[in-house]
């Protein structure tokens, strides 16, 4: 269920920076500060736990960024 929140997100979020950039930083900082710290409350886990635990949300939250990242390019490769 999470893997298609975040899918969700992603695409919303990449849409929103297609067609408006600046708008879309505040939506990508929000998700990746709530991504965040779900990584820091499972990294309290000890030893593998804590890295098994902090890397769904590590990885979701560099993919948020990309998906930000990949409208804003886009947006600025079109001709008009």
């Amino acid at each position: 269920m999470m893997i298609v929140g975040i899918v969700g997100v992603c695409v919303v979020l990449a849409v929103l920076a297609f067609l408006a950039p600046r708008l879309s930083r505040h939506p990508q900082r929000g998700t990746q500060r709530t991504l965040g710290l779900g990584s820091r409350a499972g990294g309290k886990a000890p030893g593998l736990l804590g890295r098994m635990f902090s890397k769904p949300f590590r990885s979701s939250s560099r993919a948020v960024s990309r998906s930000g990242a990949a409208g804003r390019r886009t947006r600025g490769r079109m001709p008009f």
